[in-house]
């Protein structure tokens, strides 16, 4: 009898994981685009995980919506933690860059899906952030992961009418903000950035003001930690003069090294010394300009820049 029971027990955790894995890349996307930090949705998706276990999978009608309102929940109480911490937080708060494994969604063609790729652009989720929490996960939920708004309602505990009053709001709000799920011409952002380091790394002021938008702006986030503008710095010959300041400080800082990587879908570069991971910052091209540099200083939020994600939806 005993030994029945645990044959069943094992066949029970193998589907309870396997169920799990299959989903883990969507499950992620939605932590990361509810919490913007990367390491905290692994941490999100550890404590789901655990949930998941105990969880009678005959009473499972839809393993889809159940874990995706699993770890909305648990995503939603490590928000309002975090949002707490923010109150203290030094400068600018940016979202975690994020290194992804391959391209969105293993396609072959970043721009493939386009509503993942503009998604998870660095861009959209800083307009994410001035989102309340639970507006932000129904924004989430419903305009890129496109469910119900009773399934909605069931993972954030309101009413189907309160949700779809919510997803409205959120709507408004982000589309005041920002042009949505429009593809990003990602030949052309490679191409920019390309003349963009070149001209930063050989001082040449002209080139580099011809890339940037008027009104460019850099904004980088330290946490108080780092060396970095604690406000934004905004105007193509402020950012310029800053930024040929930074590639050159390879002078004062033994090893330092300059990296064009992609992260969060969009051209990146990443910054190395002799004493590890200085930063990372992306770099959005809009019509093709360079209008925005996000820059991660903060160590806290370095951490975990070199594991490459899966994300889907």
């Amino acid at each position: 009898m005993s030994t029945a029971g645990a044959g069943n027990s094992t066949s029970n955790s193998n589907e309870h994981a396997e169920r799990f894995t299959l989903l883990r890349p969507l499950l992620f996307t939605i932590a990361y685009e509810i919490l913007g930090a990367a390491t905290e949705s692994d941490d999100v998706l550890q404590e789901s995980y655990l949930r998941w276990a105990e969880v009678d999978l005959d009473t499972v009608r839809d393993t889809k919506a159940f874990l995706a309102q699993l770890v909305t929940r648990q995503a939603l109480n490590a928000l309002r933690a975090q949002s707490r911490r923010r109150e203290e937080y030094v400068g600018p708060w940016l979202p975690e860059p994020l290194v992804l494994a391959g391209d969105i969604a293993g396609t072959g063609d970043p721009s493939a899906d386009v509503v993942l790729a503009e998604s998870v652009s660095m861009a959209m989720m800083v307009v994410l952030e001035t989102l309340t929490p639970d507006e932000r996960a129904v924004f989430v939920l419903r305009e890129v992961f496109g469910f119900s708004h009773d399934e909605i309602a069931t993972a954030i505990d309101k009413s189907a009418s309160a949700v779809r009053q919510m997803a409205h709001r959120a709507r408004q709000h982000v589309q005041a903000r920002r042009k949505r799920f429009e593809p990003v011409d990602l030949a052309e952002s490679n191409r920019v950035t390309e003349e963009f380091m070149t001209a930063a790394a050989t001082g040449d002021m002209d080139g580099l003001l011809a890339l940037l938008a008027p009104d460019a702006v850099y904004t980088a986030d330290s946490g108080g930690k780092a060396s970095a503008a604690r406000r934004p710095v905004v105007g193509a010959q402020k950012v310029a003069t800053m930024l040929i300041g930074l590639f050159r400080a390879g002078d004062r800082v033994p090893g330092l090294a300059f990296e064009r990587v992609t992260c969060n879908g969009e051209p990146a570069v990443m910054i190395r010394s002799d004493a590890g991971m200085e930063g990372v910052f992306t770099i959005e091209v809009i019509d093709g300009k360079i209008t925005n540099f996000y820059a991660m200083r903060n160590p806290d939020k370095l951490i975990g820049v070199d594991i490459p994600r899966v994300i889907s939806r």
